[in-house]
């Protein structure tokens, strides 16, 4: 059986814990102080995401000409799946924090996803999703978190602000009306979901498959909509 080779290993931005690459044969995983969180071989839940977004957008918004900010890039799927159904003067803002995960997503690690970023649509920023939350170059009319295992479960300390109730009512702010707020987590948390809906959102938690159709573990997306 193949074993799994480390390829490189970086210090967090708030430099509790590290970040590593490794390789099993064509497989490639990021973990986190050996805990993996996220992999070329499990996407689905990471494109439903996207196209929760964009079941919702197409009805308001059907030539795909839409802003889409994303937090973290990860593998790139969730930048993919939005890529597909943009439209041609569409945009799709990354925000990752961490300078290796672009780096590594520029070579065989982005193989997977098929190099999203290269995509003339698409911009990678180097910083903290939540400033181009705070201060949004314009409305968005979706945003979309992946940059935890949930309201809970945070990568970086600094990221329970993005689930606050402040935190809440800025990503409100930065939406156009009718835009969406969605967030990937790995559990249920049932306190967030009223947190969402206190901030004058309208909520739905959406199970998906780790595999998408293939089945796989269970996640959850919210999907909060600003009313129009």
């Amino acid at each position: 059986m193949l074993q799994w080779e480390f390829l490189e290993s970086v210090k967090m931005p708030d430099g509790k814990g590290s970040m590593e690459l490794m390789r099993r044969g064509k497989e490639m995983i990021i973990r986190i102080d050996d805990h993996e969180l996220m992999g070329t071989h499990v996407h689905g839940s990471e494109e439903a995401l996207s196209d929760l977004a964009f079941d919702h957008l197409d009805v308001l918004h059907p030539e795909g000409n839409v802003a889409v900010l994303i937090g973290g890039l990860g593998v790139g799927f969730t930048a993919a799946a939005a890529l597909r159904r943009c439209g041609p003067a569409g945009r799709v803002v990354v925000a990752e924090l961490v300078e290796a995960i672009a780096r590594w997503n520029e070579g065989e690690l982005g193989d997977a996803s098929g190099h999203p970023m290269r995509d003339e649509r698409a911009e990678l920023v180097l910083t903290d999703v939540a400033e181009l939350i705070r201060n949004p170059p314009q409305p968005w009319h979706a945003i979309l978190l992946d940059v935890d295992n949930g309201p809970k479960s945070f990568t970086q300390l600094a990221n329970g602000w993005l689930y606050s109730p402040q935190g809440i009512r800025c990503a409100y702010e930065a939406l156009m009306p009718g835009g969406m707020l969605a967030v990937w987590s790995a559990h249920d948390d049932q306190s967030f979901t009223r947190r969402l809906e206190r901030g004058d959102f309208r909520v739905e938690l959406v199970p998906v498959r780790a595999r998408g159709s293939r089945g796989g573990n269970r996640h959850f997306i919210w999907t909060a909509i600003r009313p129009q």
